[in-house]
């Protein structure tokens, strides 16, 4: 009686005391993690923004203002890509830390954190040798870095934490129902667990392989599937299903990945897809060479050694289903996992990177967990110190991985190093070198594109633009021409540049349809409403210029280019105290515009009105637009001399119109050589300059 006492007395004392030291064990684990994650992306401080992050962060209109948030989720075209919660995510933290990319850094590593926590969880509840070790793979794995270094990539991570957590809600609920538990407890962690499902989906569709894993694992673990999981599972397809086909659709038809670039046979599809598996299994083993973009494979069906890549997967599939009763389910489990997480990426449907790869990083960030898991439990067998220095050596590699991701420069160097026939890198380098003013090299970046893909409607574009920017605007036309012949209907862009080009070669009777046209396709298009308002007053159609102007900047209230074509229309109207507001706009935006300096100082040295005019103002504005245009423009050395003219400084005027005059001749503008001329003669008679017209050129924004 006494020991029984005793025995009893000192059950609950034990129970007491361990408990305390599992949830210690349970939380040094789980900060491990997280510390594990935290160093091996320390570099994430001081990344920036690269490609595609403009899109969704930096010039996404939908992140200003709460109508912005409705549109996120109102809207399908609204953002890049239907996944609301990412882009509420963005918008919160918009408002947060407004365009400081160290935050949505921060956030992405936070995510990956969590989802390698939660798999962690699910990994223990499922009863996996080697869970934590797998868990702490997927933390450090190098093949993760591109989901969690690139902002853009937050719908993978956040994905996978809602994905992990509402798989670890369900597998509570079924132990629970197994339990026969409390019917009301179970069915709250079924729902929670259908909730997080969705979440996870409205960040990315990839999750809709859920329910199926959830089977697999009920497979695994008992070696049948019950009818009652599979009714229980069936909300989860509907709605995986559901969702899933929206992002198909919106990938064809949104983000336009239809067209000649994807247009494969079921056969070219099967081997596509047989290769990216070996593919992505390959770099998950050996991760070496990881590159933003890989070489796109010629796929050819009468290439005996490309079917080797299905054949072999279907092999592999086949052998494991044979041992099953030897080796177990588990190695099959997790082949089928990580294929089927994989198939929205495999080339069966048409996303939009298959223009230029078949295969990427990001893809395999979630299916790679199934060959983790299979590695990691293999690991268990071997001595602690091999699996403890393959997780230092694959944390290393990722925190050097991670480094690439720092700018777009370096970003598309580490690519052109990897991968120099990509025509995408070599285009994407050329666009960074043309916003740093290196035309030079971004030209011959270009020709090296055009070489690897001669009609790609891109890398004509900017050919032409980069001429363009070279003051080269008639070798231009070719190039934009060309885009046209290749894509007439889609590349608003293209018809934009070449209507700028045109009108920088006085032909406005030539620009107006390509601008006409680039509003057809993008009625939205800033620089086009623009260009088309100066066009359409170069041939006098003053109201209509009027209302493009008003239009672009009802789009956009802080639209320089319109705010200053809007002001050369608002003089041509006789408005000019609201050409000046315009003007002044310009000037306190950028005060160092040469064109706003020069068409300010015309408008107070020439305008007829005594109230108007500012001599000495004038000559300020004319003496810094002159100087920052190098002497070398002849309407900004005509305005100059307008300027000398009104303070009294004839000898001056007539000395800086003569300079001018002969620039205007050496470039063959023949109206503005006689208005020199005219200027002359007034100067030399002690007349200063009188009109309200200005000779000027249009304030666009060539892409």
């Amino acid at each position: 009686m006494n020991r029984r006492q005793v025995s009893s007395h000192h059950r609950p004392e034990k129970t007491a005391s361990l408990l305390p030291s599992a949830l210690n064990r349970k939380w040094i684990f789980g900060l491990l993690l997280v510390l594990a994650t935290m160093i091996a992306y320390q570099q994430t401080w001081h990344l920036g923004y690269i490609w595609d992050d403009n899109f969704h962060i930096t010039g996404n209109p939908t992140l200003r203002d709460l109508h912005g948030l409705w549109r996120i989720w109102s809207e399908v075209a609204a953002t890049p890509q239907y996944y609301p919660l990412v882009h509420t995510g963005f918008w919160l933290e918009y408002h947060l830390w407004g365009l400081n990319p160290v935050g949505y850094h921060l956030v992405n590593v936070f995510l990956h954190a969590l989802a390698v926590v939660l798999l962690w969880r699910v990994l223990v509840r499922l009863q996996i040798p080697g869970a934590w070790l797998a868990a702490a793979i997927f933390a450090v794995h190098p093949v993760e870095v591109e989901s969690v270094a690139w902002i853009t990539e937050r719908k993978n991570v956040l994905s996978a934490a809602f994905y992990f957590a509402a798989a670890l809600a369900y597998l509570r609920f079924a132990a629970m129902r197994d339990a026969e538990n409390p019917s009301r407890q179970r069915w709250y962690l079924y729902i929670a667990s259908l909730a997080l499902f969705v979440f996870a989906l409205l960040s990315k569709t990839v999750a809709c392989s859920l329910p199926a894993a959830l089977l697999l694992a009920g497979w695994w673990k008992t070696g049948r599937l019950r009818w009652k999981d599979v009714l229980l599972l069936l909300p989860f397809f509907a709605v995986g299903l559901g969702l899933g086909l929206s992002t198909v659709w919106i990938e064809q038809h949104q983000v336009g990945a239809q067209g000649a670039a994807w247009s494969f046979t079921f056969t070219q599809r099967f081997l596509i897809a047989g290769r990216a598996l070996w593919f992505y299994a390959s770099k998950l083993f050996w991760p070496a060479k990881l590159t933003f973009i890989y070489p796109r494979w010629d796929i050819s069906v009468s290439s005996g050694w490309q079917w080797l890549f299905p054949l072999a997967a279907v092999a592999v599939i086949a052998t494991l289903w044979w041992a099953r009763t030897r080796i177990g389910r588990g190695p099959l489990v997790a082949v089928l996992f990580f294929a089927g997480t994989l198939f929205p990426a495999l080339g069966f449907v048409n996303i939009f990177p298959f223009r230029y790869s078949f295969v990427a990083d990001h893809f395999q960030y979630l299916a790679g967990v199934g060959l983790i898991v299979l590695a990691a439990a293999g690991l268990t067998r071997l001595p602690r110190f091999i699996p403890a220095a393959l997780l230092a050596l694959l944390a290393v590699i990722t925190w050097k991985q991670v480094g690439i991701y720092r700018d777009l420069e370096t970003l598309w160097r580490d690519t052109l190093e990897k991968n120099p026939v990509s025509w995408m890198a070599q285009n994407n380098f050329a666009a960074v070198l043309m916003q740093t003013g290196r035309l030079d090299e971004a030209f011959a970046h270009l020709q090296k594109a055009l070489e690897i893909d001669p009609d790609n409607v891109e890398t004509h574009n900017n050919l032409g633009y980069v001429l363009l920017q070279m003051g080269r605007a008639e070798e231009s036309l070719a190039y934009f021409q060309k885009a046209l012949e290749i894509e007439p209907n889609r590349a608003a862009v293209v018809h934009y540049n070449l209507g700028h080009a045109l009108l920088q070669r006085g032909r406005a009777d030539e620009a107006i349809p390509h601008l006409e046209k680039a509003l057809e396709i993008d009625p939205t298009y800033l620089p086009a409403h623009s260009d088309l308002g100066y066009a359409l007053l170069q041939k006098g159609r003053v109201e209509e210029s009027f209302a493009h102007l008003q239009r672009a900047l009802e789009i956009d209230p802080d639209y320089i280019a319109a705010h200053f074509n809007l002001a050369n229309t608002l003089l041509q109207m006789g408005r000019v105290d609201e050409a000046v507001s315009h003007l002044q706009k310009v000037l306190s935006t950028d005060p160092n515009d040469p064109e706003a300096q020069k068409n300010m100082a015309w408008v107070l040295a020439t305008w007829p009105e005594v109230r108007i005019r500012d001599g000495a103002q004038a000559v300020e504005l004319a003496e810094r637009a002159n100087q920052l245009t190098e002497s070398r423009d002849p309407i900004t050395g005509a305005t100059l001399a307008a300027a000398y003219a009104e303070t009294g400084r004839f000898p001056d005027a007539i000395r800086t119109a003569e300079a001018a005059l002969q620039l205007a001749a050496d470039s063959g503008n023949v109206a503005l050589t006689e208005l020199i001329r005219a200027q002359i003669e007034l100067y030399r008679s002690g007349h200063p300059y009188r009109d309200n017209r200005h000779p000027t050129v249009p304030a666009g924004t060539g892409e």
